[in-house]
């Protein structure tokens, strides 16, 4: 009878085990994330990772460090907010938030 508990509580921790293995974050099925009004196709830069051995960016999901090839371009700045791709045909500059604009603010009062 022992051996029998034992083997069913080994089966239940088991069952445990794989359910906290998924991911708490990944959205539910069905689930999805429609583009802001006036969003462009094309790459999108979703996070940088600037430290003091490597800069890194991600775009449309793939991480590509300094100087690496995303498609035909190069990884040539990570700044923290923007990076830029330059191609034989030019640059593109990505912005995290290209909707929004970093200004100056006014005198701060004490």
């Amino acid at each position: 009878m022992g051996i029998g508990i034992a083997m069913a509580v080994m089966a239940t921790t088991g069952l445990a085990r794989a359910q906290i293995t998924t991911d708490p974050t990944r959205p539910a099925t069905g689930f999805a994330i429609e583009a802001p009004e006036g969003a462009t196709a094309g790459n999108q830069l979703q996070s940088v990772m600037i430290s003091p051995t490597r800069s890194a960016a991600i775009i449309n999901g793939v991480t590509v460090r300094l100087g690496e090839k995303y498609g035909d371009a190069v990884l040539v700045r990570v700044a923290e907010s923007e990076v830029v791709l330059k191609s034989g045909s030019g640059q593109q500059v990505l912005k995290i938030h290209p909707d929004v604009e970093k200004r100056e603010s006014g005198k701060v009062r004490p």
